[in-house]
C-alpha cells in the first residue's frame, strides 16, 4: 500500500501542476484537430476510400499528439532540477516510473475523448453502440502499451540536448507494432467484427503492453542515471 500511496502522490503532482500550465494536454488537443482538419478537407467523407482509411487517420493523430505529450512530460522535469529532486527522494524509482505512466495515459486519454467525436461528426462515420465499446477498449489497450515504452524512452531522452528530435526516432520503430495493431483492430471494431474474429491482433496487443511494461520497470534505474 505504501507503494501504491508513493505512484498516487506523483500522479497527483503531475495532474495538478498540468492543470495549472496546460502545456502538454493543449500542445496535444491543437495537433490532434490540425490533423483532423487536414484529413477532413483531403478526403471527401462520402467516398469509400475515406472509410477505409478513418482508422489509420485516427491513429496518426493519437500517436504524433502523444509524442508531443510524452516529450513534455520529462523535459518539464528538467526546471530547476526536479527530476533530480524526484531520483533524491526516498520512494523506489519504479514508483516515479509507474506515476509517470499514469500521468501520461490519463492525459493522453482525455486528448483522444475530446478529439475522437471531432473524427466522427466532420467524417460522417456512422458506428453502431456495440462498435463503439470495443473501440474503447482497444484504444485503452493500445494507448496504455504507447505510454508504457514512450515513458521509459522520454526519461531516456530528457538529458539530451536535441530530445525534442531524439524522442520520436527511437520511439516510432518500438510503436509500430502497437500502432499496426491499433489500426486493424479499430478498423474490425467500426466494421463490427467479433472479439473471435479480432483474436490475433488482440493477442499481439497484449504482449506488447506486458513486454512493454516489464522491460521498462526493470530498466528505469539505469535510465534515469543516463
Amino acid at each position: 500500500m505504501g507503494f501504491l500511496v508513493k505512484v498516487a502522490g506523483l500522479v497527483r503532482k503531475d495532474l495538478l501542476s498540468e492543470l495549472r500550465t496546460k502545456e502538454m494536454i493543449s500542445s496535444m488537443l491543437i495537433f490532434a484537430f490540425l490533423v483532423i482538419v487536414i484529413f477532413a478537407f483531403a478526403f471527401e467523407p462520402s467516398k469509400a476510400t475515406t472509410k477505409a482509411v478513418f482508422p489509420g487517420i485516427i491513429w496518426v493523430g493519437f500517436s504524433f499528439a502523444g509524442i508531443l505529450g510524452l516529450g513534455r512530460s520529462f523535459t518539464a522535469e528538467r526546471e530547476n532540477d526536479c527530476l533530480l529532486g524526484l531520483m533524491l527522494a526516498p520512494v523506489d524509482r519504479s514508483a516515479i516510473y509507474f506515476g509517470k505512466v499514469i500521468s501520461n495515459f490519463f492525459l493522453v486519454t482525455l486528448m483522444q475523448v475530446v478529439s475522437l467525436p471531432v473524427f466522427f461528426v466532420l467524417f460522417d462515420y456512422r458506428v453502431t453502440a456495440g462498435g463503439i465499446g470495443k473501440l474503447v477498449i482497444i484504444m485503452v489497450m493500445a494507448t496504455f502499451g504507447f505510454m508504457a515504452v514512450g515513458t521509459l524512452l522520454a526519461a531516456l531522452s530528457a538529458n539530451a540536448r536535441t530530445s525534442e528530435i531524439l524522442l520520436p526516432l527511437i520511439l516510432f520503430p518500438i510503436i509500430v507494432p502497437v500502432v499496426i495493431a491499433a489500426v486493424k483492430l479499430t478498423a474490425m471494431a467500426l466494421a463490427g467484427s467479433s472479439w473471435g474474429e479480432m483474436g490475433m491482433w488482440l493477442r499481439m496487443l497484449v504482449v506488447y503492453d506486458v513486454l512493454f511494461l516489464v522491460i521498462p520497470f526493470m530498466l528505469f534505474d539505469f535510465v534515469l542515471e543516463v
